[in-house]
């Protein structure tokens, strides 16, 4: 397999030169932590842009919890978004997610809380750039590009190092600009492209994105919002 990217810093800095181009006005970098965050530190740093985490949270279906029939997006105004078919074959009913849904709240504060972010950012009319290390099938980051759409920010911008050609394609249709430096054909897996792909620590996330709020004064408001290779 060929080696594309040193690191997922490395990955960063070249994705940085791409978003540097579009111009965007008042941008916020959201990363899947924990590997999309040294991803988007690259970015964010050379945006002067702020940086924060967003956290996807699958709702399982009743007896099997890895067949996942919606998804929880993490933010002031946290959006779900539930597949309605699914659901229903599976015998989800409304009280079944809605205990689904407060579960998984908790366990977004208890990671938001483990790596000491504050607040969501403001995301509201803001351009907002969504950063994973890289997509194997793209089904946590589609079912975040449908939450951030409903906080109403001024535009989604999905940047990625690497992704299947045929995982963009309908991600394309969920946000105003795709940013992907490679798309392997045939595509085997995110970690086989990169030289060091060691898992990223809780302890560098925390330190990641202390760091980016040197050079950013975030905000929090209605309208916020808020993985490794998903």
């Amino acid at each position: 397999m060929t080696v594309l990217f040193a690191d997922r810093r490395a990955a960063g800095v070249l994705l940085a030169r791409e978003v540097l181009t579009l111009g965007l006005k008042d941008p916020v970098v959201l990363a899947l932590p924990r590997g999309g965050v040294p991803v988007g530190f690259e970015i964010a740093r050379a945006l002067r842009a702020p940086l924060d985490i967003l956290l996807v949270r699958k709702i399982g279906a009743p007896g099997h919890q890895e067949y996942g029939i919606g998804a929880l997006v993490d933010g002031f105004s946290p959006q779900v978004v539930i597949d309605e078919l699914a659901a229903r074959l599976t015998g989800a009913d409304e009280a079944y997610i809605d205990r689904e849904i407060d579960r998984q709240l908790h366990e977004i504060e208890r990671r938001r809380a483990a790596y000491r972010t504050g607040p969501p950012v403001s995301l509201y009319g803001r351009m907002v750039i969504v950063v994973d290390d890289g997509i194997a099938t793209g089904g946590t980051i589609r079912a975040a590009l449908k939450a951030l759409a409903k906080v109403k920010p001024h535009g989604i911008v999905l940047a990625v190092p690497l992704a299947p050609s045929d995982a963009l394609l309908p991600l394309r249709r969920l946000c105003d600009e795709v940013i992907c430096l490679a798309t392997p054909d045939p595509f085997y897996s995110v970690g086989v492209h990169y030289g060091d792909f060691t898992q990223t620590e809780d302890a560098e996330v925390i330190a990641l994105l202390e760091q980016a709020r040197s050079w950013s004064k975030t905000s929090t408001g209605a309208g916020d919002a808020g993985g490794d290779g998903q």
